[in-house]
């Protein structure tokens, strides 16, 4: 979403650009000279070594606001090798209310759903299965997990335990319709989100969730560097265009 209006904001300023994803999943981004695209994982070594070879001048952070673990290694990459980091970090918009249970993380918000007695919707991705699985199979209630369409995330749920029939594909944000659907096929008590902003569909859950008569769990996130973070596209690329303005490799 953001990440190609980032790209496609910098590319007309006459800047190259390498958007790098973890995963196949298509970005929309129209094609230009100064555009390239990667894809695959990256740890420390392998990212050092793309930003050197390919002679980076900032990172620019735009993954979701839960990919902790990238964010934190970009910024210490970023930092050691001496590169301006800027991340997008969208606002967080869920409404504090009578129906939203808070958790400090996975393993409190597994708990927390799991003691409804009711069957648990988990929509918070294809990673930290493991308490859901151990909590919902201790109190015997079902898990429905909703994942992004791509291999890597189907086999993910498949060895973590999560059988074929309770694993539904899409990609986001969904309507609020398309959750109630959801929610009613499955006999959803429980949805677990993360808060990650407007654009990712997240007030539609809610909505989806209160018609439907049905808790919401919601996991915290972790900040990053703040005085590295930046709420607003706008507000991103101008701090980007000027630091790159002012440096000379």
């Amino acid at each position: 979403m953001e990440a190609a209006a980032v790209a496609t904001a910098l590319t007309e300023r006459g800047y190259a650009v390498l958007v790098s994803t973890a995963t196949e999943i298509p970005l929309t981004l129209d094609d230009h000279p100064l555009l390239e695209k990667r894809t695959g994982p990256l740890a420390e070594e392998g990212l050092s070594r793309l930003i050197e070879e390919r002679h980076i001048r900032a990172v620019v952070d735009v993954t979701h606001p839960y990919a902790q673990e990238i964010s934190r290694l970009a910024f210490k990459v970023s930092e050691g090798l001496g590169r301006p980091y800027f991340r997008l970090n969208r606002p967080e918009v869920i409404p504090k209310g009578k129906n939203i249970l808070r958790a400090v993380d996975h393993e409190e918000a597994a708990s927390l759903a799991a003691s409804k007695d009711a069957p648990v919707l988990l929509t918070t991705g294809s990673k930290n299965l493991e308490p859901y699985v151990r909590e919902t199979t201790r109190n015997k209630l079902s898990l429905i997990v909703r994942v992004l369409p791509d291999p890597n995330s189907i086999q993910n749920c498949l060895q973590a335990g999560i059988p074929h029939e309770a694993i539904v594909t899409g990609r986001g944000p969904f309507s609020v319709e398309e959750n109630r659907k959801l929610i009613r096929k499955f006999h959803i008590g429980v949805l677990v989100t993360k808060d990650s902003g407007l654009p990712g569909g997240v007030l539609e859950k809610i909505e989806a969730a209160e018609l439907e008569g049905c808790q919401v769990v919601v996991v915290a996130r972790s900040e990053g560097k703040k005085e590295k973070n930046y709420a607003q596209v706008e507000e991103l690329l101008k701090a980007v265009l000027q630091k790159l303005s002012e440096s000379v490799f």
